[in-house]
């Protein structure tokens, strides 16, 4: 936070930027001495955005227009904020009750997307809560017909994963059955490495489930993350910064790349701290245009997602903070009922 400002600059300079938010019209001096009681004259007004105007918080787009915030005022906006912005009560426990009705992960997942898009008016993506390393945790395997089986292979808590199973050889569901229970006896809560390091005694189809499984186990760990789950998109390319059909196909290009994805996701997932990156300050010169609000969510050393905001930088950070932190909080309920986390 800038601490050079006296409180009067800070005042103006939150509602220029609240004012933006709000309008995305440059804020001029005659409107901010109409609507605030700042208890100054107009003119004084006009020296205070000056001042905050050579210090490149705000900028004139042009001569004789009102001003707009730039990248600083959004920082100090952000840092000026308290620690204890929260969703209203009743938002809360209207969330609360949504979820009541979703059962599993995925729907979780879907619907903690959709809520937060629609809090914040922009696009939200949450990603699937991965294990830092995938754990076995139960198998299934179901005849499809003599030579063929369905694997249904449960990892990490709540990872689920399907493969057909073809055998050399004819199988029944019964020595199906049997096979997956003595794979479940054995290997039960175990890493891929600590699999690999047991020399159990195997017969060809129960080797060749064993490896099947291995294989599953390798590439769930080698997965940066699932295919995130995206809503809000059109709320987001409906903001006035996105009205040239250029900038729009970029934003869609972007989304799509998600190359951004992967280092954010690393570096929130599973951390609820929530975390602010503001236009110039994104390291991707693609989304400098943009702000991200994110946070992770799940169960330390068990399994993490991340959820993520993005829009303009003239965005509600109020809102997006409060949004984000509060479904962190839920979603790290429900993956911790799952996985048996405190």
């Amino acid at each position: 936070m800038a601490k050079s400002l006296t409180k009067r600059r800070e005042a103006l300079l939150r509602i220029i930027v609240g004012e933006y938010i709000a309008t995305a019209q440059p804020v001029a001096s005659e409107t901010i001495f109409r609507n605030y009681e700042l208890g100054v004259s107009p003119a004084t007004i006009r020296n205070d955005m000056a001042y905050l105007e050579s210090e490149g918080y705000i900028m004139r787009p042009y001569t004789s227009a009102g001003t707009i915030p730039l990248d600083k005022a959004y920082r100090y906006y952000v840092e000026s904020l308290t620690q204890d912005v929260e969703l209203p009560p009743e938002e809360q426990s209207r969330i609360r009750n949504l979820f009541a009705e979703a059962e599993v992960v995925e729907r979780w997942l879907k619907l903690a997307a959709t809520l937060v898009a629609s809090l914040v008016r922009n696009a939200a993506l949450v990603t699937f809560p991965k294990a830092r390393q995938s754990r076995f945790r139960h198998l299934e395997l179901v005849a499809v017909h003599e030579f063929l089986a369905l694997l249904i292979l449960v990892l990490s808590d709540t990872v689920l994963r399907r493969h057909l199973l073809p055998f050399d050889e004819p199988v029944t569901q019964e020595q199906l059955t049997g096979l997956a229970d003595k794979l479940n006896m054995a290997y039960g809560g175990l890493s891929k490495r600590e699999i690999k390091s047991r020399k159990l005694e195997l017969a060809p189809s129960e080797e060749r489930v064993s490896t099947a499984v291995l294989d599953i186990m390798a590439a769930e760990d080698a997965a940066k993350y699932d295919e995130p789950y995206l809503e809000g998109l059109r709320y987001m390319l409906g903001q006035p910064e996105f009205g040239r059909r250029e900038r729009m196909l970029d934003i869609m290009e972007i989304m799509e790349a998600r190359g951004w994805l992967d280092r954010v996701s690393a570096s929130g997932s599973g951390d609820r701290r929530v975390r602010v990156v503001i236009g110039h300050e994104n390291p991707d010169e693609a989304l400098r245009e943009l702000s991200l609000v994110f946070s992770g969510y799940g169960v330390p050393d068990r399994a993490g997602g991340t959820i993520i905001v993005v829009g303009p930088t003239r965005m509600d950070y109020r809102r997006a903070i409060s949004s984000v932190s509060y479904m962190s909080d839920l979603l790290s309920d429900l993956v911790a009922g799952v996985c048996g986390g405190d």
